[in-house]
């Protein structure tokens, strides 16, 4: 090749490597441009969140959207109750069978029906401003009735429809949007996620109000007005105060005020067929309330039947002592089913005894149910809801008797021991009977290791506050009588008072030996009847359970029943206010 030719072959290489050259810098500097834009500029994508368009009107509550939606707008707002009741109360009750819903709070019982305007408050008729609707089997309750009832916050935005929720006592966290030091009027960019490169929910003006629901550390989880929820970087936020929700005054009645100081000590008066005359009683030196047992229940329509005795309470009072009419289901399980099983015969229960109070001048009610199925603990506990603000009204003290915890259903495990706790004034332990009259073994009626832990279980499993427990303490033992047959012991007992207890031991010649296991005195003996055995409740064991009372600042005691008491009982139990 010569040398021209040469020549000519080196400059179209060399056109060609530069042309080379030059697509391979534009496939740099393409890709170069596309790797910062995709590192350094901010995604400007926008996308709507994913109820938008789908549902009307969005529910929202600690930022989460909540299933179905509101009804109407402004005064006419409604919310579906299963949003009420996750929300607000879960203890709002809606019988399907009659199409009712009953709400209760410690001041206020009421009683709606889905179409009517007219409603129930405290079992007087109330007219409503929107009545209760039904839409596809769910029942939406007008908005302003939470207000009202329960101090809840609703917050309706107009624009989006968007419905927020707050419950009293709840706080949120205010704050506000930024603008940039470059543009002041622009706007800020809610994102989907935590970074500039995820889509953007909506453009914020300055000044937006938010509520700050999560920090992390360069972004904020924010809620708008309008439901829109999502992520705003540090600098744009101003972070305002925390703002409290304010919760409904509950005043206490000047009766329940004068409890606040004192201890209590009651006694429960066993009237079986004769009533007690006042005369024969005497003195019960620190007894403050008395409690007869005068009032049952008689059918499952609810109906009370009354023993009550207006020259007991006159005593009662001249002694300046309260009473606290008791009332039991008869222990009767079956009529206790049908007589919860709706508000109509749980009314029927509740005004009737209302009216027993106010007719023999009652200071409270101590309700007892015993032997009650374990599908019906949660009617039970209804049925104290309804009681409650009715009592409350007439300014009366309400307090259930309680079993200690255990496995067995129709004494134990019907008890909501936790939401009976919040219900009531008092919740009256009945620390007895750890050996019953039919116990397979003889033992004792309550010894003190099982009380303590009975007391512990509820306070600390079911966060009872202990202002609230009164301990119930036995007055009576029982003597267990052991007889032994083909190689087997057969056991039988009988319930007697501490007079009896203390005749027999006088006759018997005995002398009663500290149980350290039990903390009680001990005593046995043998006749032609077979080996007998008794745990006494004497001065000792009271003297020790009162301690116990006072060691976990209970309310105080009860106890069961006055006529087992001896007289030197008295002093001995007068202690717990000292």
């Amino acid at each position: 090749m010569d040398l021209k030719s040469r020549r000519s072959t080196y400059r179209r290489k060399r056109r060609t490597r530069s042309t080379a050259s030059i697509f391979f810098g534009l496939i740099l500097l393409i890709g170069g441009l596309y790797w910062a834009s995709a590192v350094w500029l901010p995604n400007s994508e926008h996308v709507d969140p994913e109820w938008l368009g789908t549902v009307n009107k969005p529910i929202f509550a600690e930022g989460e959207r909540l299933e179905g939606s509101a009804l109407g707008e402004g005064d006419s707002l409604k919310l579906p109750l299963p949003v009420i009741q996750s929300v607000v109360d879960p203890t709002i009750r809606y019988e399907e069978e009659t199409g009712s819903v009953i709400l209760t709070t410690p001041q206020k019982l009421v009683f709606l029906k889905a179409d009517e305007k007219v409603a129930q408050i405290n079992n007087k008729p109330t007219t409503l401003r929107f009545a209760p609707e039904e839409q596809e089997g769910v029942i939406y309750l007008p908005a302003y009735l939470l207000e009202t009832l329960y101090g809840t916050e609703v917050q309706e935005d107009e624009a989006s429809g968007a419905v927020l929720l707050v419950r009293a006592g709840d706080s949120v966290q205010t704050a506000k949007v930024l603008s940039t030091s470059r543009k002041q009027d622009g706007t800020i960019p809610l994102r989907t996620g935590p970074s500039i490169h995820q889509p953007i929910l909506f453009d914020m003006p300055p000044a937006a109000d938010l509520r700050l629901l999560e920090s992390g550390e360069e972004w904020h989880y924010v809620q708008l007005n309008n439901g829109y929820t999502g992520y705003v970087q540090h600098k744009n936020v101003q972070i305002g105060e925390n703002r409290t929700v304010p919760e409904l005054k509950q005043e206490l009645s000047e009766a329940k005020k004068k409890w606040e100081a004192k201890t209590i000590n009651m006694t429960w008066e066993a009237v079986y067929q004769v009533a007690p005359k006042p005369a024969s009683i005497g003195k019960l030196p620190g007894v403050n309330v008395v409690s007869p047992t005068w009032f049952s229940l008689v059918d499952g329509k609810g109906n009370v039947q009354s023993k009550a005795d207006p020259a007991y309470v006159k005593w009662a009072h001249a002694q300046g002592m309260q009473v606290w009419g008791l009332f039991s289901n008869s222990f009767e399980p079956d009529i206790t089913t049908e007589a919860l099983a709706n508000f109509e015969n749980r009314l029927n229960t509740i005004l009737q005894m209302l009216h027993f109070v106010k007719l023999y001048d009652l200071d409270g009610i101590n309700i007892d149910y015993e032997n009650v199925y374990t599908k019906d603990g949660d009617n039970l506990t209804q049925f104290m809801r309804e009681l409650r603000p009715l009592a409350e009204e007439q300014g009366l003290i309400v307090s259930i008797d309680v079993t200690p915890k255990s496995s067995s259903e129709m004494w134990s495990a019907f008890l909501d021991r936790k939401a009976l706790g919040q219900v009531v004034d008092y919740l009256v332990l009945m620390a007895y009977d750890e050996h019953w009259a039919a116990s397979p073994v003889a033992g004792s009626v309550s010894s003190l290791p099982w009380v303590q832990q009975s007391v512990s279980r509820i306070l600390n499993e079911d966060g009872v506050p202990p202002e609230k427990m009164i301990l119930g303490i036995p007055l009576y033992t029982r003597v267990w009588t052991e007889v032994e047959k083909d190689g087997k012991v057969e056991v039988s007992s009988k319930a007697i008072g501490m007079d009896r207890a203390k005749r027999i031991i006088e006759e018997k010649e005995l002398k009663p030996v500290l149980s350290e296991e039990t903390g009680q005195n001990y005593v046995e003996y043998k006749d032609q009847d077979g080996r007998h055995r008794i745990w006494l409740e004497d001065a000792e064991s009271l003297k020790r359970r009162v301690e116990l009372a006072k060691s976990f600042n209970l309310a105080g005691i009860a106890t069961w029943t006055r006529s087992f008491a001896s007289a030197e009982a008295w002093s001995t139990l007068q202690q717990i206010g000292e």
